[in-house]
């Protein structure tokens, strides 16, 4: 500690010692000639005077407040420094120092994001005392401290830590009116459906998102997680309304995945050459392994094949659909058994006979067809309506002929 700011300190304490008024003024000229010099010691030291039981309250609040503001105008390794020492001596007087303590966490969080030190700019600011009911805090403040908690936690991939954070902002999210701040929300609430594998939920909202007052390059990004998240879901009828929404956007035949996302709308079946590709713009979560070794991306084709082999046939046998999926007899079993069970697939399995018979409706594939043919055989229609009120003759004289 330095004995000359320690000093210093004991001759405005014996000069005014009831003129708080006078002493007041004094601190705050030595505090900012402590700031002018920029020493660690000095800074320190008068830190340590400020958290001393002994100092009055009065006067300690209003100088901790221009010491904290103060901080972040110190070059940076220095702010660090001191911002730490601040902390741990102020650790025991909290609730004296909320509002002050607030600010030096988040200054220093700012310090931790600017390095890519993720996790411990999240463990600087989970130190605010945010419910401490000491005061009254706005809502906004303390949904925006809880998101951007939760955001750094994502960039580590801690989405257990991100969604604890998250839930605490979701109390308050109806109370928030400003949109920028409910885009940061949403943004991580997808982030952490995404994470634990909740890919329609995940779905649905990055394509929220994808509609939003965003940039044009932050809505492409969204509409392409929309699209990836709804290709790694589990087959069934609500994935299949989903690709259907997503494919039926114009924006999404811009985008490089867009021959998977139209291949798996149509209920074609995909070939392991096709899906190399997809892999490659897959991130590592969506590329871990499940408990029985496949990924989720496989699990996806396997169960999207199994899906569009039932639009085209009427049964098969398991040895069949075996090679068709790329996979052992049994194991196509297992599959379309708990489809079934899961109400995801329409069928019934004579295991007997080693058959699965199915009972689905026609592929979208076809249903564009017989839509295209109606849409065909309506305009022809048209045309000779408008042909026999313009040109009766014309019209009877083919009629006959045809006759």
């Amino acid at each position: 500690m330095s004995s000359e700011i320690t000093k210093q300190i004991q001759e405005i304490e014996s000069s005014a010692k009831k003129d708080q008024k006078a002493k007041l003024e004094k601190y705050k000229q030595l505090l900012s000639n402590i700031f002018s010099k920029q020493k660690k010691d000095d800074l320190q030291a008068f830190l340590a005077h400020l958290a001393d039981e002994e100092t009055p309250l009065v006067i300690s609040r209003q100088l901790l407040s221009e010491y904290a503001e103060n901080l972040a105008k110190l070059p940076e390794e220095l702010h660090k420094e001191v911002a730490e020492y601040s902390l741990a001596k102020l650790e025991n007087r909290v609730v004296a120092f909320e509002e002050q303590v607030s600010q030096i966490r988040e200054n220093l969080a700012n310090i931790y994001e600017r390095a890519e030190e993720h996790l411990k700019a999240a463990a600087v600011l989970k130190g605010i005392p945010l419910e401490s009911g000491q005061r009254v805090l706005d809502p906004k403040y303390k949904a925006t401290i809880y998101i951007r908690i939760a955001r750094l936690y994502l960039e580590e991939d801690e989405a257990y830590q991100a969604e604890i954070f998250i839930n605490k902002a979701s109390i308050l999210i109806s109370k928030i009116k400003s949109r920028r701040l409910l885009r940061q929300y949403q943004a991580s609430f997808a982030r952490i459906q995404d994470y634990k594998r909740k890919f329609i939920e995940a779905s649905l909202r990055y394509y929220e998102l994808s509609q939003a007052d965003l940039n044009d390059e932050e809505r492409i990004l969204s509409l392409e997680s929309a699209v990836i998240c709804a290709i790694l879901a589990s087959a069934g009828p609500q994935r299949s309304r989903l690709l259907a929404t997503l494919y039926k956007d114009e924006r999404s035949s811009k985008l490089d995945i867009f021959p998977i996302l139209e291949k798996m709308f149509m209920d074609r079946v995909l070939r392991k050459e096709e899906v190399g590709s997809f892999e490659g713009v897959l991130k590592p979560h969506q590329q871990a392994k499940l408990p029985d070794g496949a990924t989720v991306l496989q699990r996806a084709v396997i169960e999207h094949n199994l899906l569009a082999a039932s639009k085209v046939y009427n049964n098969i046998l398991f040895d069949e659909l075996g090679a068709l999926l790329d996979i052992s007899a049994d194991k196509a079993e297992t599959i379309a058994s708990r489809m079934i069970s899961e109400n995801r697939l329409e069928g019934s399995i004579d295991q007997s006979q080693r058959l699965i018979f199915f009972n689905s409706k026609k592929s979208n594939s076809l249903v564009l067809w017989d839509k295209h043919i109606t849409e065909a055989c309506t305009t022809v229609n048209n045309i000779l309506e408008i042909l026999e009120h313009r040109h009766p003759a014309f019209v009877k004289e083919v009629s006959d002929k045809i006759k």
